[in-house]
């Protein structure tokens, strides 16, 4: 498979709603093996179609503690419940996040790699992947659910801006402004360290 670039904002590609598939032919597969490849090499969560320029409903979503990929086309939210407001980054806003407001759980259709429906019910972190995903396939970007734009906070690389305080301790409380630092370790973003420990290749392949 091969690693494709990523589109970054304001590309008007991430900004259009993306085809139904008709049928899952080895061009869509290889689409997704594609995304698999290019999703694991930006130490990503998940990735959608719009982000590597193919305008198809295909997402692919690996969570830290997954070992495989898993690969859904047509996917959709049939069902949302609650509120939460998490941190959310996006490898196609690199290097920033912000808090947006997400599902308590989901409920979830797809089909996947080998033609089979899929159905289930999610949560955590993986709802927020779907939701973040699936709303990539309509064009819409996670910066659209913040309440205020302004509130956008660069990713700083960890070590920079670790300026120790006049009484000798570290500073943790952020910037002289009082924004806060945002670190590359986040639980319950989508923004993964770059030090991501899965590093096997993609398990799934064209027959």
């Amino acid at each position: 498979m091969a690693i494709r670039e990523i589109l970054q904002i304001p590309h008007p590609v991430l900004r259009q709603k993306a085809r139904k598939v008709r049928a899952l032919n080895d061009d869509v597969l290889r689409l997704a093996y594609d995304m698999v490849d290019t999703m694991r090499d930006a130490n990503g969560v998940g990735l959608a179609a719009n982000q590597v320029g193919e305008l198809w409903r295909v997402i692919v979503i690996q969570l830290p503690d997954e070992e495989e990929a898993r690969i859904y086309v047509n996917p959709e939210i049939i069902i949302r419940e609650g509120e939460r407001r998490v941190e959310e980054g996006c490898l196609s806003i690199a290097g920033y996040k912000g808090i947006v407001t997400r599902s308590v759980w989901i409920r979830f259709r797809a089909m996947d790699h080998t033609s089979n429906v899929v159905k289930l019910k999610a949560e955590d972190v993986l709802s927020q992947a779907l939701e973040h995903e699936v709303d990539h396939l309509n064009g819409i970007l996670y910066t659209d659910h913040m309440e205020a734009h302004e509130k956008l906070v660069k990713v700083e690389p960890e070590g920079e801006n670790a300026e120790d305080s006049e009484d000798g301790e570290d500073n943790h409380n952020g910037h002289s402004d009082g924004t806060p630092h945002m670190s590359h370790n986040s639980e319950s973003g989508l923004w993964l360290p770059e030090e991501d420990s899965r590093n096997t290749p993609a398990t799934t392949k064209l027959k």
